[in-house]
């Protein structure tokens, strides 16, 4: 931790960084192992590769800053409620001084099976409530890694779609659901490190 102390420094402005990372989910312990929190659990696998730790409170988030092969990054669990991630994101690009294509928000993904991930360049916001808020307080135009949270089984039926994104993994899915957001967590790495169509070719397969 010494080495990115001095990287980073110590009070005053923050730091520089090259790129954000921003982990979807809803703060506080009841949420914690949710499929809605898929983005704060694969923020939380980027941190430790990162060896940083969420240290810093600023800008409506929880942040670990750290760098990952020289990339100087921040990996942001934003503490509003999902459907205010967009006022979180705002503050975070005010924080850091970039612009949106040099972040990339990870969200967990309805449409998409569990086990399945997919990242994108830009786009709008889809059914996510999160992502609506996002995209309505900067726009589209920023990269995204959506991590799948459906039944891997397509004839199970979801139900209510609210209730059921609220809800942990089953426990015949947590195994999938570890290897999804690891997979999900060395995604996010590759996008950082080479770019984000280098990790779209390798990982969107």
């Amino acid at each position: 931790m010494a080495r990115f102390a001095r990287l980073f420094g110590r009070g005053g402005s923050p730091p520089r960084v090259d790129r954000v990372v921003v982990g979807l989910g809803n703060p506080g312990e009841g949420y914690a192992g949710t499929r809605h929190n898929v983005g704060f659990q694969v923020a939380s696998r980027l941190a430790k590769r990162a060896r940083a730790e969420f240290a810093v409170k600023a800008a409506d988030s929880r942040i670990a800053e750290g760098a990952i092969d020289g990339v100087r990054v921040a990996i942001a669990r934003p503490q509003t409620f999902m459907n205010d991630s967009g006022r979180a994101v705002r503050k975070l690009l005010d924080r850091y001084r970039i612009q949106p294509s040099d972040l990339l928000v990870v969200f967990d993904e309805v449409d998409l099976p569990l086990g399945k991930i997919r990242l994108r360049e830009k786009g709008g916001p889809g059914t996510h409530n999160g992502m609506r808020s996002i995209v309505s307080a900067i726009g589209e135009d920023f990269p995204r890694l959506r991590v799948g949270v459906a039944p891997a089984d397509p004839l199970r039926e979801i139900g209510d779609l609210v209730e059921y994104v609220l809800t942990p993994f089953d426990a015949d899915e947590r195994a999938a659901a570890e290897t999804s957001l690891t997979r999900a967590a060395e995604a996010a790495e590759v996008a950082l490190r080479e770019g984000i169509q280098p990790a779209m070719t390798k990982f969107n397969g």
